[in-house]
C-alpha cells in the first residue's frame, strides 16, 4: 500500500522504515505469491498494473476490516462490547431494582448486548455457577454454590396479602400472633412467613407452594390462604380480593441481591459486577 500510494519506492521505503532494497524484495515476493506483477517499473518511474489497481482496492478494504477488528477487541476487552445474561425472579422488577442498575449499565455500555431471563430463585445461583447466567437479581436468604457471592443492593418490607372478605382485612396493622390459625400460601422467598411465625409464637401452616408471586397471590384471591410478600407488590400485583396490610411489630426485613461468579474473567461482566458494588457502597455510606 504504501508503494502504490507513493509509487516511489525509495519514499515508501522512507515511510515504513525500512531500506529500498528491502522493501523491494518484499513486493517481489508479494508478486511471486500471487503470480502477477503489481507495478510496472522503469528506471524513471514506477506505475501499477491493472491486476496491482485490483489488489490495491482490496488491500485497502483488508486494512480497515483490520483496523475495525482491532477496535473492536480493545474495546471487548474494555468491557465495553459483548454480551451479558442477566438472570431475575419477578419481584426484583416490582422493586424497580433491576431496572435502575441495567439502565445505569447501559448508558454506560450502549453497545453491550443484555439478556434477560426469569428463573427460580433457588435454581439462578445454580445457573450463574454452570456458565447459563453472569449474574443475577434474587432475594437471599439463598444457598451460592461455591464461587458464587451475593452483593445487597436494596432493602425493602414484607407485608401481608389478604382475601378481601378476611377478618384480617378489616384491620389496618395486622399482629403476627393473630396469624396463628391462618394457612399460608408460600412465596419462593419463605423467611417472611418464617419470621412471621416466630414472632407470633407459632409454626405457621403451609398449604400450597405456588413460588412465583403472582401465582401466590392468585391464589389468595381463590381464599385459599393468607401469604408474606414483598411489599414491592402492592402496586403492581393488583388482583380482585385481594388486600395488602402492613405487619405489626417492626419491619419484617427482606433484601435483594445480585449474586455473581466471585472470580469473573469476562470483562463485560466484571464492569457490571463493579458498577453494582461501588452503587451498594454509596447506598450504605
Amino acid at each position: 500500500m504504501a508503494v502504490a500510494d507513493c509509487l516511489h519506492f525509495v519514499r515508501a521505503a522512507e515511510l515504513l522504515h525500512i531500506s529500498p532494497p528491502a522493501l523491494t524484495k518484499q513486493i517481489q515476493e508479494a508478486e511471486r505469491m500471487l503470480g502477477v506483477r503489481l507495478f510496472n517499473r522503469t528506471t524513471r518511474s514506477v506505475s501499477l498494473t491493472s491486476a496491482g489497481e485490483v489488489f490495491q482496492i482490496e488491500a485497502r478494504r483488508a486494512l480497515e476490516q483490520f483496523a475495525q477488528a482491532e477496535e473492536s477487541v480493545r474495546r471487548a476487552g474494555r468491557g465495553e462490547i459483548g454480551r451479558i445474561e442477566v438472570g431475575y425472579i419477578a419481584s426484583t422488577a416490582y422493586s424497580g431494582v433491576l431496572q435502575a442498575e441495567l439502565s445505569i449499565y447501559r448508558k454506560h455500555y450502549p453497545d453491550l448486548e443484555v439478556n434477560l431471563r426469569e428463573g427460580a430463585l433457588a435454581r439462578l445461583p445454580q445457573l450463574i455457577e454452570a456458565g447459563t447466567l453472569d449474574v443475577a437479581f434474587l432475594r437471599p436468604p439463598v444457598t451460592y454454590p461455591v464461587g458464587i457471592d451475593g452483593i445487597v443492593i436494596a432493602r425493602e418490607r414484607f407485608v401481608l396479602a389478604l382475601h378481601a372478605e378476611s377478618p384480617l382485612a378489616r384491620l389496618d396493622v395486622v399482629h403476627p400472633a393473630q396469624l396463628r390459625d391462618e394457612r399460608f400460601i408460600l412465596p419462593e422467598q419463605e423467611s417472611g412467613t418464617l419470621e412471621i411465625g416466630r414472632r407470633g409464637q407459632f409454626h405457621p401452616q403451609i398449604v400450597t407452594r405456588p413460588g412465583r408471586l403472582v401465582a401466590v397471590v392468585t391464589m389468595v384471591s381463590l381464599g385459599a390462604g393468607v401469604a408474606v410478600v414483598p411489599h414491592s407488590v402492592v402496586d403492581h400485583i393488583v388482583i380482585p380480593d385481594v388486600v395488602y396490610r402492613e405487619i405489626h411489630g417492626g419491619v419484617v426485613p427482606t433484601e435483594i441481591a445480585v449474586a455473581h461468579r466471585r472470580h469473573e474473567k469476562a470483562p463485560a461482566v466484571r464492569a457490571f459486577i463493579r458498577q453494582v458494588r461501588d452503587r451498594s457502597k454509596a447506598a450504605a455510606a
